[in-house]
């Protein structure tokens, strides 16, 4: 259940907390290279909302450390965060919270050539060999989709990063997992035909798959900061819903040349919402599925991927009601 009273406010016209002259800064971290998950920042940075808000803010560009890392050692206010990185990193006792959930449902997917007539269900990928990038997530994952349709969960591995797409499209390994919003709509734009199938079609929990997270100690004094550029960001992913087409623009223009590939901006864009990622029916955009966040989580613990701060797996099923905040998000009674 999303416990969660839903007022009046239109995001379009929502006040925001500090005044502009205050001109706090902050600092953001991205989990990648700058793609379609980063959207609201982007454009709330171009339409001027940080400003308003107060806010004088610095998105860090992607680095080798992670921008969990990043925002549990205060190096960065806030920080867009994988799911799984997230938890893992939490389960020792990261110092970091949740506070808006860039996606609402799982982007993610296993995917293999389209053309392959041996592929047919999970249970046939038993002994094949699957492109991967060394994250112990993969290995549960796969194996309970596999087992859940009949099979052993048996399969060999190489860790290839982001040349599996490569090796994929050329034969080298038999399937991969890919975002769908990114990496599937690049596929279509490079003519690769795929198949796939979706996690949660064989016992795998679904999940927002991206966050935007935040130093909680630096939270727990700085509540309306905090508020201020939460909403601004909520506001620039509900502008990207509603304006595909001028959001990827922006992301495009505010990148600067980062993004190679303006066509797979746009087609991601548009897949972002008309998959319905962004938000679920009637409610706002951001909002983090307590339901949704337990489930996964007991996933996560079940297959001993959470460790405490020795490096030991966790010995009881954490309390997440702490992990994340739906307070400091507006809410809207409509579009």
């Amino acid at each position: 259940m999303k416990n969660l009273v839903v007022g009046a406010l239109l995001l379009a016209s929502l006040p925001l907390s500090l005044p502009a002259a205050a001109q706090e800064p902050l600092s953001v971290a991205l989990d990648w290279t700058p793609n379609t998950n980063h959207v609201g920042l982007y454009v709330a940075q171009a339409k001027g909302w940080f400003e308003e808000a107060g806010l004088a803010v610095d998105i860090l560009p992607y680095t080798d450390t992670s921008s969990g890392t990043l925002v549990a050692s205060g190096v960065a206010e806030f920080g867009i965060l994988s799911a799984v990185g997230f938890h893992s990193q939490r389960a020792t006792g990261a110092d970091m919270k949740v506070v808006l959930a860039v996606v609402q449902h799982e982007t993610g997917r296993l995917v293999f050539n389209g053309e392959r007539e041996d592929i047919q269900r999970p249970a046939d990928l038993d002994g094949m060999t699957y492109a991967g990038f060394g994250s112990a997530w993969e290995e549960a994952l796969i194996s309970t989709i596999i087992a859940n349709d009949g099979g052993e969960g048996v399969f060999d591995t190489v860790t290839l990063g982001t040349s599996a797409y490569e090796a994929l499209a050329n034969g080298t390994v038999d399937f991969t997992l890919e975002v769908s919003t990114w990496e599937g709509v690049n596929s279509v734009l490079l003519n690769r035909p795929q198949r796939a199938f979706r996690y949660a079609d064989y016992g795998v929990p679904d999940q927002h798959t991206t966050f935007l997270g935040v130093n909680e100690s630096w939270l727990a004094d700085n509540e309306e900061t905090a508020r201020a550029f939460v909403q601004a960001a909520q506001r620039g992913y509900a502008f990207a819903e509603s304006n595909p087409e001028e959001a990827a623009e922006i992301l495009i223009g505010e990148t600067a040349g980062m993004l190679s590939n303006p066509d797979l901006v746009r087609a991601s864009m548009q897949a972002l919402v008309d998959g319905g990622y962004l938000s679920d029916p009637d409610e706002p955009v951001g909002l983090i599925d307590e339901e949704m966040f337990e489930n996964i989580t007991g996933f996560l613990f079940e297959a001993r991927i959470l460790n405490d701060e020795t490096g030991r797996p966790l010995q009881a099923m954490p309390d997440v009601s702490a992990w994340y905040t739906n307070d400091l998000l507006a809410q809207e009674a409509s579009r």
